[in-house]
């Protein structure tokens, strides 16, 4: 008989605050990674989400809090596959009181996961890893939620943080070559 393994929780947090979530509630970030297994074994293969973005584009596919249908909190404002993953823009609609309250928690740091909600229509699964390699997905939705099935999938940077970016490489560009 064996012993039963004790379950491990891992908790990962921002150093700091996404303090580039913008007045208007505007984010970006990586909704899902290419080769990167999740929490349950699922691996997203570059070009997965294509005939989706193709048929549906960022207009309709929600962005919801908590994979729920009935908390709707904004809209996507660009959606796309990159060689990295799926990049997504969107911008949280501060008239809604949801959406308003995760604002404040995105800002102070506390939610910045990004999770999709999807309907497999190609997969194989690989028998001695265990792992399922997700071809092509119908993409239906695109949650911000507290903990994500892939850990990387996060908000990393909003509309007003690439101007911080860009002057801080230039001043240190500047002072490497003076």
């Amino acid at each position: 008989m064996m012993a039963a393994i004790p379950t491990v929780r891992e908790r990962k947090f921002l150093p700091e605050p996404v303090s580039g979530v913008d007045a208007e509630g505007v984010f970006e970030g990586y909704a899902s990674l290419f080769g990167e297994a999740d929490l349950g074994k699922d691996v997203v293969m570059p070009g997965a989400f294509r005939d989706s973005l193709k048929k549906r584009g960022a207009a309709q596919v929600r962005l919801l809090w908590q994979h729920d249908p009935a908390q709707p909190i904004g809209r996507w404002l660009s959606i796309a596959e990159d060689l990295r993953g799926l990049r997504v823009r969107g911008r949280l609609n501060l008239a809604v009181e949801r959406a308003r309250d995760i604002h404040a928690l995105m800002r102070d740091g506390a939610v910045d996961g990004l999770s999709i909600g999807f309907r497999v229509e190609r997969a194989r699964a690989e028998r001695p890893t265990g792992l399922r390699r997700l071809e092509r997905l119908d993409l239906w939705e695109i949650s911000v939620v507290t903990f994500p099935m892939l850990p990387g999938a996060r908000v990393e940077t909003v509309k007003q943080a690439a101007p911080k970016l860009a002057t801080h490489i230039r001043s240190t560009v500047s002072r490497l070559f003076s």
